[in-house]
């Protein structure tokens, strides 16, 4: 996976970053980070550089961003995934799938489904324009697995912050798209209907952390990271 550069660029509308600032990675992954929404969630982009496939991942709000960078790296979008059912991830799916032709949405777990026929509401609340339900062509469970561009992402159900929120795990690339379950140096906030703040640290106790210190991360906002600096410095997860 390669990294360039840091904050989003607006010249092409996306920020194409490795995951961690340490370990080199190879093949031919990429990933561009697109903040979208006042909440400035990290939208993600992953490709494959040689095939210009990929998907879209918590495409939340402002579409034409994501659209921008879509075409500012010359992209074929395969699916759209999300992490979990809050506004701020899922408020845009809807729209985004039918500017790119119908391309399916996988994700999240069903346990949120509550979450995602709720959006138009929960916009209204928060004042994002134009969130429309989703109901995901595919929900995701525990131990399912998610091909984009040929690579395979295994499932993990971490709920906690969401009833529904999973992480995508590259075992190949040694990469987690993790959405608001884990930050780094801080964890999902769990005081949203739904959240539960002992669950949630038993998932990243039980499922995240031990997928091994040398993971990178992209979380669902702020700075990419690798498990092993949030399993040895988080305050959250210390005994």
């Amino acid at each position: 996976m390669h990294r360039d550069g840091d904050p989003a660029k607006e010249a092409d509308g996306a920020d194409e970053r490795h995951a961690t600032d340490r370990t080199p990675m190879t093949g031919t992954l990429r990933a561009g980070i697109i903040p979208v929404t006042p909440f400035q969630q990290n939208c993600t982009l992953i490709w494959d550089e040689e095939t210009k496939i990929g998907a879209v991942v918590d495409p939340g709000g402002d579409l034409d961003r994501i659209e921008a960078a879509i075409k500012g790296q010359g992209l074929t979008i395969e699916k759209i995934l999300l992490t979990h059912g809050h506004i701020d991830h899922a408020g845009g799916a809807a729209e985004l799938k039918e500017r790119l032709g119908g391309v399916p949405i996988e994700g999240p777990h069903q346990a949120d489904r509550y979450l995602l026929d709720r959006l138009p509401q929960t916009g209204a609340e928060y004042g994002i324009a134009g969130a429309r339900e989703v109901t995901p062509d595919r929900w995701l469970d525990e131990g399912d697995q998610v091909t984009v561009a040929g690579l395979t992402f295994d499932i993990l159900h971490a709920p906690g912050h969401s009833p529904g929120s999973v992480v995508f795990m590259s075992r190949d690339e040694r990469l987690a798209l993790v959405g608001d379950v884990v930050f780094r140096g801080s964890v999902g906030r769990t005081d949203l209907p739904g959240g539960n703040h002992a669950q949630l640290i038993r998932a990243i106790l039980d499922k995240v952390l031990p997928l091994g210190d040398d993971v990178s991360f992209i979380p669902g906002h702020g700075p990419t990271g690798t498990l092993g600096e949030e399993r040895r410095t988080n305050p959250f997860l210390q005994d």
